[in-house]
């Protein structure tokens, strides 16, 4: 067994695959319609599917907002350098809402940033 997918409901599908793709990096892997039942799936990652855990966008036409729920957490990330990361989510204009840094209790070097939507991704520093 693995996990294939997390998927996120999301306002604006066009803002939302802007960010992953051109912020942080990910592939639009594929994208559907489904005009009876009006929201459209757009899955995103860094790998294709079979062989990666991808993003799945859930974009129902007729709900532009979404209240993130008290048990949801964020999302992880790993990257190389997280300041850079950060300095670099900044001038495409995304949003770091806590700054580079160890983790709470730990050595870690972590940050996050948020979606369009206000969902939470951390930025984790590997050796």
């Amino acid at each position: 067994m693995r996990i294939l997918h997390t998927m996120l409901r999301v306002g604006n599908l066009g803002r939302s695959i802007k960010f992953y793709t051109e912020i942080l990096g990910m592939k639009l892997l594929r994208q559907h319609d489904y005009l009876e039942g009006r929201f459209t799936l757009a899955f995103v990652g860094y790998g294709d599917e079979v062989n990666h855990t991808v993003l799945e966008l859930t974009h129902n036409w007729d709900t532009e907002k979404y209240n993130i729920g008290d048990g949801f957490g964020h999302v992880a990330i790993a990257v190389d350098n997280a300041a850079k990361a950060c300095d670099e989510i900044r001038k495409q204009g995304g949003n770091v809402v806590r700054e580079v840094g160890p983790m709470k209790h730990g050595t870690t070097v972590i940050a996050f940033v948020e979606d369009p939507d206000g969902y939470k991704i951390e930025l984790i520093e590997r050796k």
